[in-house]
């Protein structure tokens, strides 16, 4: 409600009256645009409720759906808990649209063209990491758990979304509902990457971090869980190739930099569905499972290459002219419907059928009979607006008639004015045919009957073949052409399936005060020695140092200072004279030692055990756990704080494909 001001109020009149002259506004304000923000308003807070009744009802169907044995019960609930998660995908993105339109209409220059398919977020629920994180600080790194809550604090913020599921209380930096651009990405690759660092430092070969990761199905809506961090890490990148999707959809593809970035975001789309496909053996939930994602993954091919058709319909001084362009455009029309075909049969393969959305199967089926159109159309414009010799070429006749380019008849394509309409007028024919074919699948669905845009756009290029066949069709034709061949589908620009850039977005790892991950990780076991105290000799401290971060006892002079103080080869230095020195580089460490005096230097190490050997006692103080091999077994450098993550690729390990345990998801180096 908008409040106004008024001008009956006794003494008060005339003042109003002469700073608000009658239809006017103020200076500054549009009254338009507060009506606009108020209706804004007004829908979020219809959407926040809708949201919340519809988590109620989540919440419900889900606890109905672990308690039941029966099995046309769980079935019933599971076709529920689908119509919920769609509900939910929705209105949160409404809800995105309506927080990022100021004044609530859409940019503006965004030409009409055929929607796309966007794909939902997958959606998880709040996760509690400071239990077992402080155990494994306090219990196996031997350090204080208290020390490190703003190091899991900032871990949980980078998750986490809502306060509560009822409230809707949005947490700042939270991954569980992204931004729908650029921002959004970088926040779950960020996440994502500090995943990596998790799992290279907390999880050991035989154990996992204790903790119950859930996550709904983004097609079903079904929950799936599992203890392994690779079902966490698998499903964030599941997060990232939807997100990719849903920028590819939004963009304004009538000018050539919004194609651009539409190509480019269903070939990162692509790319991140490959890279699971690839990498995941057993998936717990629908969506992540090999034959989905080879679905999706075809999917997200085929609108890249739509919208490079799309690109080459926009005004170019560089695209070619007059026949061949018509040539180019018939043959890349066929490419698209070719795709689209191939994605339909995808859909059509169990299991993928039983879960896909029906509108996504519908809309699969029009886009290939549309661009089957298009391509139809394109080729009568050839045959029919193209001078007899422009028409005469070996391209033309394996492009119109399918057969191998030969000097003359029956391999070229006609030559006659009236062979060549009445050929185009075939292909017209095969045109119409299909569009009426596309307007037809289209009326049978009724998600794709409420978009207006599409039928808008499949109206139109029917209305245009029909106006060009009136033109060709003559009053004695009475003797109809024979069937227009196929159009064989070739493109010049095949879509590339392009990883997500991990790379760029540079993160630290949150917990890098433990130490370097070449050492101080749940996979290795080690003991800690000291503080020894060692002396200056007349030839230096009797060892050789080596490496960075930390900085590895290479070698040991026997009877000098250092083996009298009891420091073997291969010890690492934790401290030195007080001082943390696990990410200190070799030159730091070797100018302290060069800067003590005849007193000597204080010095902390801790030496690597295998993995049978259990820890010792005495001046030895264990550090319980399993850890990695050590930096001079690996081979490796640590990672530096402050540079980028390792790389974010994905393994399961043997033992999930022998049965024994779930596999995880790790780094490769």
């Amino acid at each position: 409600m908008i409040p106004e001001e008024r001008t009956d109020d006794p003494g008060s009149g005339e003042e109003s009256a002469r700073l608000q002259p009658a239809g006017s506004v103020r200076e500054g304000c549009d009254p338009l645009a507060q009506t606009l923000r108020g209706r804004l308003q007004s829908r979020r807070a219809q959407v926040h409720q809708q949201i919340n009744k519809e988590l109620r009802m989540r919440t419900g169907a889900e606890n109905l759906y672990r308690a039941t044995s029966n099995a046309w019960v769980r079935e019933t609930v599971a076709l529920e808990l689908s119509y919920v998660n769609s509900s939910l995908q929705l209105l949160k993105e409404e809800l995105e649209e309506l927080n990022g339109s100021a004044e609530g209409d859409r940019p503006a220059g965004e030409g009409v063209s055929v929607p796309m398919i966007p794909l939902g977020l997958k959606e998880t629920k709040e996760l509690d990491w400071s239990t077992p994180l402080r155990e494994l600080i306090s219990g196996h790194f031997g350090e204080d758990s208290a020390s490190y809550e703003a190091e899991i604090r900032e871990l949980e913020d980078l998750r986490q979304v809502w306060g509560t599921e009822a409230q809707l209380v949005p947490a700042p930096q939270a991954i569980r509902t992204p931004s729908r651009g650029e921002a959004g990405l970088e926040l779950l690759m960020a996440y994502y990457n500090q995943l990596c660092f998790l799992d290279a430092r907390f999880i050991a070969p035989t154990s996992n971090l204790g903790l119950l990761f859930q996550w709904y199905d983004s097609l079903t809506g079904v929950p799936a869980q599992q203890r392994a961090l690779a079902f966490e890490k698998g499903s964030v990148l599941f997060n990232i190739g939807a997100l990719y999707t849903q920028i590819g959809a939004r963009q304004d593809r009538s000018c050539p930099e919004g194609t651009r970035r539409a190509i480019e975001a269903f070939q990162r789309a692509a790319g991140a569905f490959s890279l699971l496909r690839e990498n995941f053996s057993r998936a717990p939930s629908p969506d992540m499972s090999p034959a989905s994602l080879s679905m999706l993954e075809r999917l997200m091919t085929a609108q890249a290459q739509e919208c490079i058709f799309e690109g080459l319909l926009l005004p170019s001084t560089e695209a070619p002219q007059g026949c061949l362009a018509q040539l180019r455009l018939a043959q890349e029309a066929a490419q698209v419907a070719a795709e689209y075909r191939l994605v339909h049969q995808t859909m059509a393969q169990p299991p993928v059928r039983d879960y896909v959305p029906f509108p996504w199967t519908t809309l699969v089926r029009v886009k290939a009979e549309y661009f089957r159109a298009l391509a139809h159309y394109h080729a009568a414009a050839v045959l029919c607006d193209s001078p007899p010799v422009e028409v005469d070429c070996p391209a033309l006749s394996q492009a119109f008639l399918g057969l191998p380019a030969t000097p003359g008849p029956p391999g070229a394509a006609p030559q006659e004015q009236e062979g060549r309409r009445m050929l185009g007028k075939a292909h017209l024919k095969r045109a119409i045919l299909g569009q009426e074919e596309a307007l037809r699948l289209h009326a049978v669905c009724r998600a794709l009957r409420s978009v207006d845009l599409l039928q808008a756009v499949l109206a139109q290029a029917l209305r245009r073949s029909l106006a060009r066949y009136s033109e060709l069709d003559r009053e004695d034709d009475f003797l109809e052409a024979t069937e227009a061949p196929d159009i064989p589908p070739k493109t010049q620009q095949k879509p590339e399936i392009r990883a997500p850039s991990f790379s760029r977005v540079k993160v630290t790892d949150i917990f890098h005060r433990l130490g370097p991950l070449s050492v101080f990780s749940a996979k290795n076991c080690w003991r800690l020695v000291g503080p020894v105290h060692v002396t200056r000799g007349e030839a230096g401290f009797g060892l050789t140092l080596r490496g960075d971060a930390p900085v590895l006892i290479a070698a040991v002079i026997p009877g000098g200072p250092a083996a009298a103080a009891g420091l073997r080869e291969g010890d690492y230095i934790v401290s030195l004279n007080g001082r943390p020195c696990k990410w200190w580089k070799h030159a730091e460490v070797v100018a302290q030692l060069k800067g003590v005096g005849d007193e000597g230097a204080s010095l902390q190490v801790v030496t690597l055990l295998p993995r049978a050997e259990p820890p010792s006692t005495g001046e030895h103080r264990p550090a319980l756990g399993a850890l990695l091999r050590g930096q001079k077994e690996c081979g490796r450098g640590p990672p530096a704080p402050g540079r980028a993550s390792p790389r974010p690729l994905l393994g399961w390990s043997r033992k999930a494909k022998r049965g024994k345990t779930r596999g995880r998801l790790s780094p490769h180096p």
